[in-house]
């Protein structure tokens, strides 16, 4: 077991160093940041001087280095935009992205999982062609899509809800609705048909039929039996999905405004902030690892079998 753990242990280690090598380069790739922090009017001394204070003089392979050998002892460097320590900012925004993945992720599990139990019981009826039309237009439907027509619904016509922001206390459910319905509507259609599978092999298992033979009462035998024993493969595949919503959404936090990590990440790439795209990205990185490193524990304490596969 300990080997198995070491190995999936180095393997994150180098998953996380791959990606702090391509977040470097690639942050590099969009261009210089004197282009935006300093005016047109700028000398050529202006841009060395600008260059030399955060480090940007050096060769790329210096740079990396250093930006290796801090980020170690946790410091990830000050952000070239909004002046403080990078990891700080990320750190500060994380608690809404982690708002807005729960609100999602629930979302996501009360429409998918009833719909997907009863289309599986109500097979080849009107109910499961419903399942499998929202299945169809989940699937279909682009998240900024459907964050756009939300906005222009609940909030150009209707005045009903704000269209962007965030709030606090209770006043601030009302702007974590949208982006959570925009976020946890797209997953609604791989849970519902895996639920939906999942439940029909269950369905046709000999204990159903032996519970429904005893007299117990079909919504125990469905909701307690039979979706228990569905929920696994079911529950392996939501627990993929909270770990993307965890890591922040780019595309609805950009609709909605929300003051997420997906969103700083697109504002410290708007404006070169080197710094904090390094770390936004390794901590996005490390947070989904992480997830995925759990669920491989979780699996060979549940299939002995895995540690020797």
């Amino acid at each position: 077991m300990q080997r198995y753990l070491l190995g999936k242990l180095l393997r994150a280690l180098i998953s996380l160093l791959a990606i702090s090598v391509i977040v470097f380069v690639l942050a590099r790739i969009t261009g210089d940041p004197a282009d935006i922090f300093l005016s047109d009017e700028a000398s050529d001394n202006d841009r060395a001087i600008f260059n030399a204070r955060w480090g940007l003089d050096r060769p790329l392979p210096v740079q990396y280095f250093v930006f290796l050998r801090h980020a170690v002892t946790g410091d990830f460097g000050q952000s070239l935009k909004w002046r403080e320590p990078a990891l700080n900012l990320v750190l500060g925004r994380f608690p809404a992205t982690l708002q807005l993945a729960l609100s999602a992720f629930t979302v996501g599990l009360l429409i998918a999982i009833p719909i997907g139990v009863l289309s599986a019981v109500k097979r080849g009826t009107l109910l499961d062609t419903f399942g499998k039309l929202v299945a169809l237009i989940g699937q279909s439907m682009p998240v900024f899509w459907l964050g756009i027509l939300l906005i222009w619904i609940f909030s150009v016509n209707l005045h009903l809800l704000p269209s962007s922001g965030s709030g606090s206390g209770i006043n601030g459910l009302k702007y974590l609705i949208l982006p959570a319905v925009a976020q946890g509507w797209f997953v609604v259609a791989g849970i519902m048909r895996l639920t939906r599978s999942s439940m029909l092999d269950v369905l046709d298992s000999e204990y159903v039929k032996m519970a429904r033979i005893k007299g117990v009462s079909e919504a125990v035998v469905i909701w307690k039996h039979a979706l228990k024993n569905a929920a696994i493969p079911v529950i392996t595949f939501a627990s993929v999905i909270f770990g993307t919503f965890l890591t922040g959404s780019v595309i609805t936090e950009t609709v909605f405004a929300w003051p997420g990590v997906g969103r700083l990440v697109v504002q410290a790439v708007q404006a070169r902030d080197f710094p904090v795209v390094q770390t936004a990205v390794l901590f996005i990185a490390t947070v989904y690892i992480t997830i995925n490193f759990l669920l491989d524990i979780a699996y060979a304490y549940l299939d002995p079998r895995i540690r020797f596969s």
